[in-house]
């Protein structure tokens, strides 16, 4: 029996976040009272990566934003997202979510040049975003004023299941998009802030954005 694999496992298994190779050192050495290379760390998680790739599993260990996590597999997605859509409280709103797009793709950014990308007024968007820890200060601007700098936190890569910013989806790969965040389509009108959209969907209201 590989005790080293075993133990390794179930940490993976019981992390409700991404466990990282250092992490998994620290608690290992302190059980054991001695040192754990990293190289018998390393093997032992590419053992566990290989091991779970069998298609008897539903499920498996993933790499990302540093760490390593259990995953159920994307053939059990159709399933899943209905009982995590029947558990959530509530989804990212449309505003939220553009504000998102903006900062993962221009950070680090200031909440000036968001606006001015999506043509409204964002302090609410943002600060839900920053509630969900999604986003975070990374500083401030050698600008006037020196304003306030956001960028994506690795709660956003656990939320979007990637490993890096490297892997987020190059703007030239989605096709059919007919007008970008920020624009307007014939008809459209420009509200005043955010915190109208967010209402609205919070009552159930109609939203013009």
């Amino acid at each position: 029996m590989d005790f080293l694999q075993n133990h390794i496992e179930s940490l993976i298994f019981c992390s409700s976040e991404p466990l990282k190779p250092e992490e998994i050192k620290h608690t290992l050495n302190e059980m054991f009272e001695a040192e754990v290379p990293e190289a018998d760390i390393t093997a032992t998680l590419e053992n566990l990566l290989k091991k779970y790739e069998d298609e008897n599993f539903p499920f498996h260990i993933c790499k990302m934003s540093g760490g390593y996590q259990f995953l159920t597999k994307p053939a059990y997605q159709a399933s899943i997202s209905i009982l995590l859509k029947q558990k959530s409280k509530k989804r990212l709103s449309t505003s939220s979510l553009e504000t998102l797009a903006i900062i993962a793709y221009k950070q680090p950014i200031t909440k000036t040049h968001i606006e001015q990308i999506r043509g409204v007024n964002c302090d609410y968007a943002i600060q839900k975003l920053l509630e969900k820890q999604l986003v975070e200060i990374q500083g401030k601007s050698d600008g006037i004023g020196k304003p306030i700098l956001y960028g994506t936190t690795d709660k956003f890569m656990e939320y979007f299941g990637i490993n890096t910013l490297a892997d987020l989806p190059l703007p030239k790969d989605f096709a059919g998009a007919k007008n970008e965040i920020g624009e307007l389509n014939e008809g459209e009108h420009l509200p005043h802030s955010d915190t109208t959209q967010e209402n609205n969907q919070a009552t159930g209201e109609p939203s013009h954005e």
